[in-house]
């Protein structure tokens, strides 16, 4: 890609670019905040380090949305954090107001972009962020699931010893308690965790994914996670700049998968160059398929709400 921003250059926002840059998804990144300062700032730092990691990106930072203009991809972090003893959802109505400003800049300086949402709750919001753009599905989606598959790899390979280079997993569903660490779908080089643990250690597992980042919110205080959160945006940003068709679990518009319509959910998704290419139906259970219920009606309840 030629040019992607980020708006919002808190933690989540200066660490993406960081890796953006490093990695040479782009040529340009340009971080925007409603603190000029803050992503000038965080610009220029970026930019002081290219010498020493090699990179030939240009980083730029500022508060005026015409920085968006030409943006091929938009993806949305700034938003208020929750803070320790929060669900996600409590932080709904302030960052709902956000993603109204963030979408009316976007519409007018970066029309034909991809948007990707971050900001919690990021299910119900890249509902919203999808309604007021109007745009077709496969243009606005999330970031949860790798995120959350990526916690749930950590945890498995700490719990079995072997590398976690060997752990592919999933998970669906809502980024909050109720998402679905699917085990019977993850794999330890190809073989079924099944047989490396006994089913008490699997759902210790589960348990410990469902509340990945609230651990980490909690041992912080001050600070929620924003290593994990970067390195998973820069995992689908990959996926989207180099259009690898790459398969991968995100927030996704359903429109009948699932048996659901009109809701925005974590699934397996093939991302490319035009955005979400295809939902993934995978063939669940009934255990499953009852959590994954449950945890789509949490986020409808939310959109209610909006």
């Amino acid at each position: 890609m030629n040019k992607i921003s980020i708006i919002g250059a808190g933690r989540v926002g200066e660490t993406t670019a960081q890796i953006l840059a490093q990695r040479k998804m782009c040529n340009e990144v340009v971080l925007l905040d409603v603190l000029a300062g803050a992503a000038a700032g965080a610009a220029l730092d970026i930019r002081q380090s290219a010498a020493l990691h090699r990179f030939d990106c240009m980083v730029t930072g500022g508060s005026d949305p015409a920085l968006l203009t030409d943006s091929e991809l938009v993806i949305v972090t700034a938003g208020s954090p929750r803070k320790p003893g929060m669900s996600r959802s409590d932080v709904l109505e302030v960052n709902r107001t956000v993603i109204d400003t963030v979408v009316d800049q976007v519409l007018e300086h970066a029309p034909n972009c991809l948007l990707m949402l971050v900001t919690n709750p990021v299910d119900v919001l890249t509902w919203y962020a999808w309604k007021r753009t109007g745009w077709d599905r496969r243009r606005v989606f999330g970031q949860a699931g790798v995120l959350d598959a990526a916690r749930m790899a950590s945890f498995m390979a700490e719990l079995t010893g072997i590398s976690v280079r060997d752990i592919h997993t999933m998970v669906i569903g809502g980024h909050g308690d109720t998402m679905v660490p699917l085990t019977r779908f993850s794999t330890i080089n190809g073989l079924p965790v099944s047989a490396f643990v006994d089913q008490e250690t699997v759902q210790l597992i589960i348990e410990k994914t469902q509340h990945g980042g609230a651990e980490v919110l909690e041992m912080r205080r001050h600070s929620s996670a924003y290593n994990a959160p970067a390195a998973s945006i820069a995992t689908m940003v990959d996926a989207v700049s180099s259009n690898r068709n790459h398969l991968l679990p995100c927030v996704c518009v359903l429109d009948g998968e699932y048996g659901k319509h009109d809701v925005t959910a974590g699934v397996p998704a093939i991302l490319g160059r035009d955005g979400v290419i295809k939902v993934v139906e995978l063939p669940l259970d009934a255990v499953e398929r009852s959590g994954f219920d449950t945890s789509v009606n949490g986020i409808l309840q939310d959109i209610k709400l909006l």
